[in-house]
């Protein structure tokens, strides 16, 4: 029995963990720090109900029928306070952040539940049910749910503003119920401390993580920005090649017209030269596609480095292309630009290490990043494109997840090469 109830505990576990791969590293850092946050609040909303409320109340609660009969509904109000307060968090926080409007009525529930709580604290307070110090506690924690929500709602101004009045309100009914200069000092200070705690851990909570949506949102705008250029640059490319072809072909096409019609002869040459720069424009347009246009690596490292930069994402370059063959700066290049664009375009990388060295005849350029999110199981069909590219020059590419959540992508190519055709 024991061995199988570790081995129901070691199956929990597997699904925890399961769970936590599936999918906490699915989320980008914006997500998981908002998730952190909520439960945060979610945990902080019951701790002061428990430690305020709920263990002062039972060791101090006075044996009289009505004293146990407040203190009781007391306790069960305060934990349906906490429950309103969990499912309201979510979508107060939206409403703080801007991703979806609130009902006008959604604080109404945990608003009466706050007056409930309130007129049960002041009535054991009259009743003399529990000492001076923990009905004052009761006041605080019966705060503290409700303002943790409220305190994302309306301004800061109305917010303190209201809280004081409340303060005040609160201060003027214990000096009817108990008349105490302290207590009644004490219940100002409860007040104030749930005003403030409000505002420090509910909303400037709250406005860091707008900060930090809004970094990312930045963040996601400059990727595409600088995928955008990537690709201007590439159609940049093929214009310089098709455009002076195309415009000969449609004259030479044009002129061979003309010359049919006459009955000339010429239409004959002017077509086969038409043919002949058709396939050679095929020809670079292969070349460019694949990437066998002659490049300077040093100029695809600078680029990409620019381009991470610009993104947000520290990178470093290590190594230099000095003295490599044309050929072997080509495929590399490409490897750099692949490389560069999966970076921006997956995962949710902060750094990214670039090194280019030759280790036994064998140029090695690896391009390493963390915050990678795509399932490690599978590779994108630009990787794929990359090992053909390199397996027709005799070169290798491994590409995969290393560490916690870093990806490697490692390409070796032969400091000579040879195009190899089929």
């Amino acid at each position: 029995m024991g061995a199988a109830a570790v081995g129901d505990g070691g199956a929990v576990f597997g699904r925890i963990r399961g769970w936590q791969r599936r999918n906490w590293r699915e989320l980008s850092k914006a997500q998981r720090v908002e998730l952190q946050s909520v439960v945060t609040w979610y945990a902080t909303t019951w701790s002061f109900s428990l430690f305020w409320l709920a263990l002062p109340l039972v060791g101090g609660l006075h044996r009289q029928p009505a004293a146990l009969v407040v203190g009781g509904l007391l306790l069960l109000v305060g934990a349906a306070q906490c429950m309103e307060a969990n499912r309201l968090t979510r979508p107060v926080l939206d409403h703080y952040l801007g991703r979806a409007e609130l009902p006008p009525r959604a604080l109404r529930p945990a608003a009466v539940l706050l007056t409930l709580a309130l007129t049960l604290a002041t009535t054991l307070a009259a009743l003399g049910g529990t000492d001076a110090v923990t009905a004052r506690l009761a006041i605080g924690a019966s705060l503290l749910p409700f303002g943790m929500l409220y305190g994302l709602v309306p301004p800061m101004g109305v917010f303190l503003r209201r809280s004081a009045l409340l303060a005040v309100a609160l201060m003027a009914v214990f000096v009817a119920v108990d008349p105490d200069p302290a207590g009644v000092v004490m219940v100002g200070v409860m007040a104030m401390f749930g005003t403030l705690f409000s505002l420090l851990a509910g909303r400037c909570g709250a406005w860091t993580l707008s900060v930090l949506w809004e970094a990312e949102r930045s963040r996601e705008v400059q990727a595409r920005l600088a995928v955008a250029e990537e690709r201007l640059r590439f159609g940049r490319d093929l214009h310089d090649v098709m455009g002076r072809n195309l415009a000969v072909i449609a004259l030479k096409s044009e002129l061979a017209v003309q010359l049919a019609r006459r009955g000339r002869p010429e239409a004959v040459d002017q077509m086969i030269e038409v043919q002949r720069i058709a396939q050679e424009s095929q020809r670079e347009v292969r070349e460019v596609v694949r990437g066998y246009r002659e490049a300077d690596l040093g100029v695809e490292l600078a680029g990409a480095q620019g381009v991470l930069s610009a993104a947000g994402i520290r990178c470093g370059v290590t190594g230099e292309a000095v003295g490599l063959g044309g050929e072997v700066q080509s495929v590399l290049g490409w490897v750099a630009r692949e490389a560069t664009t999966n970076v921006l375009r997956h995962g949710d990388a902060v750094q990214c290490d670039i090194s280019l060295h030759v280790h036994q005849n064998r140029v090695v350029l690896t391009v390493e990043n963390d915050g990678a999110t795509s399932p490690s199981g599978k590779a994108g069909s630009g990787l794929a494109g990359l090992r053909e590219r390199l397996s027709a020059v005799g070169g290798t590419l491994e590409a995969g997840p290393v560490g916690g959540d870093g990806f490697r992508v490692t390409a070796e190519v032969p400091l000579s090469v040879r195009e190899v055709t089929a």
